[in-house]
């Protein structure tokens, strides 16, 4: 199910960009519940049969999905043979990297600061990971930013121009420094596509994006037609959701799930990628 009841009168819904509703019902965002619980009410036409070879856990997989489908393919616009670089290797930017494989994708780059994480991502669906240097000091973040962009090109064999560079950005972490390296690295006449939320004034290179002529868009969860293609694409066997569950928990643990999630470990140590909350029996 599709967890953002809209109202389908307003402009952006009558437009089919119904995500920019402004007065969108949505689970588990104040002043409406989540949905942790036996019943969830919500509009017929945001409910999707899940194919018989799917189960409710790839259900409960298909909206992080649906925003990383929403960034690649609906916003993105992917095309096969591509390259795409990820800013963030949690859930939502290893599902845009499996996205872009499916897709047709030659090349996908996942960046992140956590090592556990870039390992994950070259078993899931980078060809190639990269964890930036450290930052100088007295460095400015820009600067910073600039030399992680340069020193990312040299060592994966990256360019400006042509089949080496990068066509599409994909950042899904919200870090001021993600967001700049991405501009810095995406090629000219690119793609860049901010998903994360995170700092929320960053500085850009207002110049540069002039003189590349970027293309820069917002992508705020998913639309019309976000849900189906992701369905259909794990359905395919295009992409496999079963390796992100890195803990399951019981309905009535939903606590403990919580504070393993905020915590980014398990008593054990095991890191957190994407932890699932079984319902109530």
């Amino acid at each position: 199910m599709e967890p953002g009841a809209t109202c389908g009168y307003c402009e952006d819904c009558k437009h089919g960009r119904y995500q920019l509703c402004p007065d969108v019902e949505f689970a588990a965002t104040p002043p409406y519940d989540g949905t942790l619980g036996r019943y969830y009410k919500l509009p017929s036409h945001l409910a999707y049969l899940l194919p018989d070879n799917l189960s409710l856990e790839d259900g409960a997989m298909m909206e992080p999905l649906s925003v990383g489908v929403h960034s690649v393919r609906t916003l993105g616009q992917i095309k096969a043979n591509q390259t795409v670089a990820v800013f963030g290797a949690g859930p939502v930017g290893l599902l845009a990297l499996a996205v872009a494989k499916a897709l047709g994708a030659k090349r996908t780059i996942a960046v992140d600061i956590d090592q556990n994480r870039l390992d994950f991502a070259k078993g899931y669906a980078a060809t190639d990971v990269w964890l930036p240097p450290k930052k100088n000091e007295g460095e400015s973040i820009i600067d910073y930013s600039r030399r992680n962009s340069e020193e990312m090109k040299a060592k994966l064999g990256l360019t400006d121009r042509g089949p080496t560079s990068v066509d599409l950005i994909i950042e899904a972490s919200g870090a001021a420094v993600c967001v700049q390296t991405g501009l810095f690295l995406v090629r000219t006449g690119g793609t860049f596509i901010q998903v994360g939320m995170g700092t929320p004034e960053v500085t850009i290179p207002i110049t540069m994006l002039l003189v590349k002529e970027l293309t820069v868009k917002g992508s705020f969860r998913y639309g019309p037609g976000d849900y189906e293609l992701a369905i259909a694409l794990v359905a395919q066997n295009k992409i496999d959701l079963k390796p992100l569950v890195s803990h399951r928990f019981k309905f009535d643990d939903a606590v403990e799930a919580f504070q393993t999630t905020k915590a980014g470990k398990s008593a054990d140590g095991k890191g957190v990628i994407k932890a699932i909350i079984d319902g109530p029996q």
